[in-house]
């Protein structure tokens, strides 16, 4: 299967909806965990799922695929590859039982249509779609790519310090 990623950044309606249609996009599925922009309004959950649908694009939100995660203080850290805090946390919820059902929800969703995901960060490596991709790559065999905003698909090769154990992935850096 196949799956893009994009940030919408300071994209607007018009530039968005351009992009996700020469890619083309049926399903866009905002992996926000909060789906609002002060900067950008017309990226607000509420906006999103009035106008795409007008151009032929459905919306979903899926929160559970949300950033913003935290580690427990005391649960080890698997994941020292990441030198960010916060995407060791959302390693570390990849593993959890919460990430694994969402993530069956976006496969599901993504099986009979052409579907991206989408976060507020334009660069794909900065964000934690970098870890979705990882895992739907490394452990789900999918195809997936980053919508660039000048249209251009880059395919998403895992990052180096990701290995697979068992049904899961981790990020320790070690072979």
């Amino acid at each position: 299967m196949r799956l893009l990623t994009l940030g919408h950044g300071t994209a607007d309606r018009d530039e968005l909806r351009t992009l996700l249609g020469e890619a083309p996009v049926e399903l866009l599925a905002d992996v926000r965990r909060y789906p609002g922009s002060r900067r950008n309004p017309d990226m607000s959950k509420d906006a999103l799922a009035e106008w795409l649908p007008a151009g032929g694009v459905e919306y979903r939100w899926l929160e559970d695929l949300g950033g913003r995660r935290r580690r427990a203080s005391d649960e080890p850290d698997a994941d020292s590859w990441w030198r960010v805090e916060q995407f060791r946390a959302y390693a570390a919820y990849t593993r959890t039982d919460e990430f694994g059902a969402a993530l069956d929800g976006l496969k599901s969703l993504a099986s009979n249509r052409t579907t991206a995901i989408m976060c507020s960060e334009s660069v794909w490596w900065r964000c934690h779609r970098r870890i979705i991709a990882d895992v739907l790559v490394l452990l789900h065999s999918f195809t997936v790519e980053h919508l660039m905003h000048d249209g251009r698909l880059t395919l998403h090769t895992p990052s180096e310090g990701a290995r697979v154990a068992g049904r899961s992935v981790f990020w320790d850096g070690q072979p």
